[in-house]
């Protein structure tokens, strides 16, 4: 099977939103191998040979950091964030759907603002050479990856806000 027909069976998305999303899941589904054979081996050392991997916590940590960011365009195009609809019988339709817009673009606003925060503080640390404690990794790569899938995460949300928007007037 080709990959752009494995691609289009198992991912709804629309054109480039398609491979975005395949490409950020390939990025999470090797950092969580990675991160499972990481603890599998720190802890069979801990175990069998009275040692663990130094720095363990640390790659854990970054890890972590990779997963999550990777992960929140790709949820947030896809609306999957928890959404509480305790009012919307009460509220009409039309009112529903604004303030559907008005809170996808308060999340972007809030997006690109965590963005810009996070950018200013990796060049910062980059600068300073902030690193790691016991890998001594430079920690502003970590943040600047932050801030550019928060950055992705603000134009998702702005997109998927006007999707939502567009596609409910032609219901």
């Amino acid at each position: 099977m080709a990959l752009s027909q494995f691609i289009a069976e198992h991912y709804p998305d629309k054109g480039p939103a398609k491979w975005l999303a395949f490409g950020l899941e390939c990025v999470t589904a090797t950092t969580l191998l990675a991160l499972m054979l990481l603890t599998c081996a720190d802890v069979a050392g801990r175990y069998f040979f009275s040692n663990s991997i130094n720095g363990a916590v640390e790659i854990t940590e970054v890890m972590l950091a990779i997963m999550v960011f990777a992960q929140m365009p790709v949820i947030t195009w896809r609306g999957g964030h928890v959404i509480v609809d305790l009012l919307d019988r009460l509220y009409g339709h039309l009112l529903v759907k604004l303030l559907a817009l008005f809170s996808a673009l308060l999340i972007s606003a809030a997006f690109y603002f965590v963005a810009e925060r996070m950018i200013y503080l990796a060049s910062r640390s980059l600068r300073r050479g902030v690193v790691t404690e016991y890998l001594e990794f430079p920690v502003g790569y970590i943040v600047q990856f932050i801030a550019v899938m928060s950055y992705l995460c603000a134009a998702t949300m702005i997109t998927y806000g006007v999707y939502r928007a567009i596609k409910s007037q032609k219901e």
